[in-house]
């Protein structure tokens, strides 16, 4: 997407009038597939996805502009300087071309990723974010960004395990006070296809946590853990929300708010208490469900 000229009138005293002001903020929504690719974001007969339908739509109401992109090539400092925040639907090694074919990330392109966030912008993961590269060591932990860990993942903050069948499930809101979730209530249920997650880093703020009592599939056997959460990355703001795989959470109102919520927190429009909460929020977290369900 490329940004309008503005258009100016003269006026009679020498000034001028801008009939297309600048966007309140520039956003990236990249969503590369190196491994399996969701619906929602796949490019149809050259059409714009889903997602990117509803983004635009969001971006109108907002006074945001989105920049759609699936090439990993393009992210460098100066590339990723001319946006706000970032926002990540996407899966498997992107250093790699991989399912779509699309330029994979460069090893440097991926460190200017982390520069920026760090440096004090915003990142935004959704759904399939954290089935984006992977750690290698033990998962019945939290994670260790000194040891064995990979740093996209401590960034995130979580990592998909796996999924059951897509069912309907009932997430507890944790802070209603953060933007987004203003009008959520103290729960919200949707059908959704539930990822069950592993590593978490402890420094995070817990926003909602899913209710596992009930849910069908061995994926779910294990304690309540977060689905959507904050944190803070060196001077920058991380966002990670499951949500995000069905068509129908994209147009419900209570996703479009968390996703409007969220986007105004990590570009810094607004400011929200994010202290660790992990241990109170989900006190057994750390024990995944069975093996075989985590092996996938």
């Amino acid at each position: 997407m490329f940004k309008k000229p503005a258009i100016s009138l003269a006026l009679g005293l020498g000034l001028s009038l801008s009939l297309h002001a600048a966007p309140a903020h520039r956003l990236l929504f990249f969503s590369k597939s190196s491994g399996f690719e969701h619906d929602v974001i796949s490019w149809k007969k050259g059409q714009p996805s889903f997602a990117e339908k509803i983004f635009t739509e969001l971006g109108t109401k907002n006074s945001w502009e989105f920049v759609f992109s699936k090439d990993g090539s393009k992210f460098s400092p100066e590339y990723l300087a001319g946006f706000d925040a970032v926002i990540f639907y996407t899966t498997g090694n992107l250093l790699t071309t991989g399912t779509d074919k699309q330029p994979a990330i460069t090893p440097a392109g991926k460190q200017a990723l982390f520069d920026y966030i760090k440096g004090g912008k915003g990142f935004i993961g959704l759904h399939c974010a954290s089935d984006t590269f992977h750690t290698t060591g033990a998962p019945d932990r939290h994670l260790d960004a000194t040891k064995d860990e990979d740093a996209y993942i401590c960034t995130v903050g979580g990592e998909f395990i796996t999924h059951g069948a897509q069912q309907v499930a009932t997430n507890k809101v944790i802070d209603s006070k953060f933007p987004g979730f203003e009008t959520a209530g103290d729960q919200f249920t949707f059908a959704e296809e539930w990822y069950s997650l592993k590593n978490f880093n402890p420094d995070l703020h817990a926003l909602t946590v899913i209710k596992t009592e009930g849910m069908n599939g061995e994926p779910y056997h294990r304690s309540d853990y977060p689905t959507t959460w904050a944190r803070a990355e060196g001077k920058g703001r991380v966002y990670y929300s499951a949500l995000g795989h069905r068509e129908d959470v994209w147009t419900n109102p209570t996703f479009q708010n968390i996703l409007v919520g969220a986007i105004r927190w990590t570009t810094g429009d607004v400011d929200a208490v994010i202290t660790p909460n992990l241990k109170t929020a989900a006190p057994d977290v750390v024990t995944n469900p069975p093996v075989k369900a985590a092996n996938k």
